[in-house]
């Protein structure tokens, strides 16, 4: 998976080539690896394909589709992992809340990626994540270990073979049950986030059933049945139930309107990060093609939201 970066040119940059600014925009690219870039279309100038020697006016919108570096090319970093499973094909790790997955701008080390570098040493070659989870998401990520196993992984996936179950704390009380399936993409003026309320050729489909409600909450379990990055908080968000401390997505907002003492608004200081957790990952095996599924319990902070939401504490 790549990093989409966007970007605006600076006057500074009037007059210079396309390939050239790419190199001052983006540190970490060489001028060869600009120029790729550009012929290969993964830079858009005011959201057109251009050439190398298109000369900057400034001000123009750049969008870059970067590849996202290799195992072989990452640091590797003796950092806490906790593994639920792993054979030789794959392993499922229990991510803590806050740990990012991949290395990209803002997060270039300190990664569970950076982690399984460490892990592994001279082996890490066929490593490869077969999904994502936002930095502030815990719960099950799998992981592969070999590229025939990613390939197989990455095929289930594709095939909606794999069964993702999320539990959501989420403010208001939800129907019992629901599915929405709705337009998904970027948000067309804030390119970190996403929304359901445009036209676009990708559809998100998501699923839940509630298991407990509470005065101005909902615990729900959440399926996701297509994988769009921040699905679940958005879908939760714009049907009017932003999940609790989700900054992003409207959750802290709601808190602020709340009173001090409202169950809501303390739970959602117990955890302090959006309450969002993958507990549940089902698949089938890449070598044998027997259904597996794998569990991770609600971790101590989400644990304590729900004590608040409870009235026990």
């Amino acid at each position: 998976m790549s990093e989409t970066r966007s970007l605006v040119a600076p006057a500074a940059l009037a007059g210079v080539r396309l390939d050239v600014a790419l190199t001052r925009l983006a540190s970490e690219l060489s001028r060869a690896q600009a120029q790729r870039l550009i012929d290969q279309g993964s830079v858009l100038l005011d959201d057109r394909r251009a050439k190398r020697a298109a000369r900057l006016r400034g001000g123009e919108r750049l969008l870059l589709l970067l590849p996202e570096p290799t195992p072989r090319a990452m640091l590797a970093q003796d950092l806490p992992l906790a593994v639920l499973f792993e054979d030789r094909d794959l392993l499922v790790v229990d991510k803590a809340a806050g740990m990012v997955v991949h290395p990209a701008r803002g997060a270039p080390h300190s990664t569970v990626m950076n982690a399984l570098v460490h892990r592994f040493g001279s082996d890490r070659q066929g490593l490869g994540l077969v999904h994502r989870l936002d930095k502030d998401t815990s719960g099950c990520l799998l992981v592969a270990k070999s590229e025939q196993a990613l390939g197989a992984l990455q095929a289930s996936f594709k095939a909606r073979e794999v069964e993702k179950r999320y539990l959501a704390l989420c403010h208001g009380r939800l129907p019992a049950e629901g599915r929405l399936d709705t337009f998904y993409g970027r948000h067309p003026r804030d390119r970190t986030r996403f929304t359901s309320r445009l036209l676009s050729k990708r559809r998100a489909a998501t699923a839940w059933r509630v298991l407990e409600k509470f005065p101005g909450a909902t615990l729900a379990e959440v399926s996701l049945l297509t994988g769009r990055t921040h699905q679940i908080r958005v879908h939760l968000s714009e049907s009017g139930h932003p999940i609790l401390a989700d900054a992003t997505y409207g959750g802290t907002r709601r808190e602020a309107r709340l009173a001090p003492e409202d169950p809501a608004r303390r739970a959602a200081l117990a955890i302090g990060r959006h309450a969002l957790h993958a507990w549940r990952l089902a698949f089938p095996h890449p070598r044998t093609g027997r259904r597996v599924a794998f569990e991770s319990p609600p971790p101590r902070d989400f644990q304590s939201a729900l004590s608040v939401l409870r009235g026990e504490r």
